[in-house]
């Protein structure tokens, strides 16, 4: 009898957060390896390609903890998550703070700060700087997208090699290097869909 897939993917999935939540390192690739160049993004983050899934829910084979067990997590563990995948957790607290203060209160020039251009804003569209997000604006940041940053708590982000994820794939942020060493990075919102 063969196994079925549907059931291999969770327990992997499943193995592979019990072992990092035991201390064990978490894989990494061999692109991880590779020095980052100035202005270019840090290994595992900010892949153009790979910032979002192509809708607005989650890929079933991506790592992490997944938005539908988002409940059993809290600040401190998505902060360890962001900092073991992505690096200082505090950038990206910080951003997701600010974009969420922005949005909630419809401060739309506050809300370009947070933003890297080109945004991504779904479905291959890029918007190339603030004068285009600011026009199109009620287009991008729907009400839809709205409630999702609005209603997303910090300890429930989801969080993979890709960035972080608000609400099921409305907006992701991710971080570029600053740097050769990439000892400086800079957390933005690089997708809005």
């Amino acid at each position: 009898m063969r196994p079925n897939r549907l059931l291999i993917v969770p327990l992997l999935l499943a193995c592979a957060s019990w072992i990092a939540a035991c201390g064990g390192t978490p894989p990494t690739s061999v692109e991880a390896e590779a020095p980052a160049a100035v202005g270019v993004p840090m290994p595992g983050v900010d892949r153009r390609a790979a910032q979002a899934p192509a809708d607005a829910d989650v890929a079933p084979d991506q790592a992490s903890t997944s938005p539908d067990d988002a409940g059993a997590a809290s600040p401190d563990d998505t902060r360890a998550r962001i900092d073991t995948l992505l690096g200082d957790a505090g950038q990206y607290e910080a951003v997701f703070d600010g974009f969420k203060a922005a949005v909630t209160a419809d401060d739309r020039t506050a809300v370009v700060e947070y933003l890297r251009f080109p945004l991504r804003v779904g479905a291959g569209r890029e918007v190339a700087d603030a004068e285009a997000f600011l026009r199109d604006y009620d287009a991008i940041v729907t009400p839809d997208v709205a409630d999702a940053v609005a209603a997303q708590e910090f300890g429930d982000l989801f969080v993979n090699q890709d960035g972080v994820m608000i609400g099921r794939g409305q907006v992701w942020l991710n971080g570029t290097c600053l740097d050769d060493a990439c000892a400086r990075t800079e957390v933005r919102v690089v997708t809005i869909q």
